[in-house]
């Protein structure tokens, strides 16, 4: 018998795995089982992904569904892996539990560089692995280093073609063949979770207002690029990964809709991020109103891109979201991005997977204030770079192409894409020359703790 385990925690992520399948990307088996997980930091309080609206659109392409979660109680499934010697004892265990006797297992994971994807990964040690891209990360290279014993197990990266032509550096030191998921499979299954939405809606509004358009109300003089159709806000939730304050990132919401009224338009949906504050969506409406425009929420958690399908806005607008791509890659709606120059700064460490999206997003997308783009030259060479720069242990293949781009095309333009001191203490054209290197002193530590204390009382006053 051959048993294919799909491993997925987000209808994202469920959503590109059916995709997957229906496209024939993934060979015949005798079941197929769809293995979910809920990473929350408390999952008791949050929505699991078969519990989702939505989710039984998808769940008939596989046997049976299995929770994580219960198989691992009381350990948290984001935070445990099982000792070296205990996998023999998970995996007997894991076999009996959800009835795979001496199946052939194969997997498909997602996020490989962390648990529970990793630890589902270690737990069959036999296992050929698929993985599959949640999104732009998949554009940047691994975040931590992989025990050879799973990487090399690692046959494929299956991934949206977010940015056409762009190869993924994701698990690349392995060798891993990227394969691209047709966006017209993606798209089809969104159509069929936006039919569930209407269904269970009685095919009205769908929850988002009584003045928004539905699939088939307007035409292009209503939601085209007149700057009056319905402007659609992605909220992420940046504040929760550290990446700003709450004020910070409720005064970046502020600005979106302070954008898109500017750009003429009245009618704005907000989809915020599922676990943020709900007074966020209730200062964005008074802030609406008092430029003239109404903001809805949507009622219910649903993916951007059945929003994309139901409402067709004329303007979706975004930090750095995947859904940006997928707006304007698949469903050939205008986009424009906000707040990603500071962030480049911000992100701290530089290794922070978050920093190959921020990249992407700047360089690629319109500003919503400015309406301007990065302009970036040979994009491949700015990624290779960036990639190398982020992980120079893993990619370490990847610092000729690095010098090359950092010495022929670092320009004031492209600057804001490396910090200074990344550069220096990696050798790369850009930092410092090697002589005004500052000595590592008990003396120059205390002053640098000094100036960052000073740095951080003055940016609280």
């Amino acid at each position: 018998m051959s048993t294919q385990i799909f491993y997925a925690s987000t209808l994202y992520g469920a959503v590109t795995l059916a995709a997957a399948i229906d496209s024939g990307c993934f060979e015949p088996a005798d079941r197929r089982l769809l293995l979910v997980a809920n990473n929350a930091a408390t999952p008791e309080t949050a929505v699991p992904l078969d519990r989702m609206p939505g989710f039984d659109r998808l769940s008939h392409r596989f046997d049976a569904v299995l929770s994580w979660n219960d198989a691992v109680a009381p350990f948290h499934p984001g935070g445990w892996t099982p000792r070296p010697d205990d996998v023999p004892l998970w995996e007997r265990y894991l076999r009996l539990l959800w009835g795979l006797g001496d199946d052939r297992v194969a997997l498909a994971v997602e996020s490989l560089q962390v648990p529970p994807a990793l630890t589902v990964a270690q737990l069959f040690p036999e296992a050929a692995i698929d993985v599959y891209a949640d999104g732009l990360m998949s554009y940047g290279p691994t975040r931590n280093r992989i025990d050879p014993l799973v990487g090399e197990r690692v046959r494929r990266l299956l991934h949206l073609d977010l940015v056409p032509g762009l190869r993924p550096l994701l698990l690349a030191e392995f060798g891993v063949v990227p394969e691209v998921v047709p966006a017209e499979a993606f798209t089809k299954v969104v159509d069929e979770l936006a039919e569930d939405e209407t269904g269970a809606t009685g095919g009205g509004d769908a929850g988002y207002g009584p003045d928004e358009c539905g699939p088939d109300e307007c035409g292009p003089d209503e939601c085209g690029e007149t700057g009056e159709g319905v402007a659609l806000l992605l909220g992420q939730y940046l504040s929760a990964l550290g990446i700003l304050s709450p004020a910070e990132e409720e005064d970046l919401h502020v600005r979106m809709v302070r954008g898109a009224v500017a750009r003429g338009h009245r009618r704005i949906v907000f989809k915020p991020h599922p676990v943020a504050p709900a007074s966020w969506s209730r200062t964005l409406e008074l802030r609406a109103r008092e430029l003239g425009a109404e903001l809805t929420v949507p009622d219910r958690p649903v993916l951007a891109e059945v929003l994309f399908r139901r409402l067709r806005p004329a303007l979706v607008a975004g930090c750095f979201s995947t859904a940006l791509f997928t707006a304007s890659g698949f469903y050939g709606l205008p986009v424009a991005r906000l707040g990603t120059a500071p962030l480049l700064d911000r992100l701290t460490p530089y290794q922070n997977s978050n920093r190959v999206p921020v990249t992407l997003a700047d360089a690629l997308l319109p500003d919503l204030e400015s309406g301007g783009t990065g302009g970036v030259p040979d994009l491949a060479g700015l990624l290779d770079a960036v990639g190398f720069a982020m992980q120079p242990q893993v990619r370490a293949d990847l610092r000729p192409a690095a010098e090359r781009y950092l010495a022929d095309r670092l320009t004031p333009a492209t600057r804001r894409y490396f910090k200074r001191r990344r550069l220096t203490a990696l050798g790369l054209p850009g930092g410092l020359p090697g002589g005004l290197k500052v000595p590592r002193t008990a003396l120059t530590r205390l002053l640098v703790r000094r100036a960052r204390r000073l740095k951080r009382a003055a940016l609280r006053r």
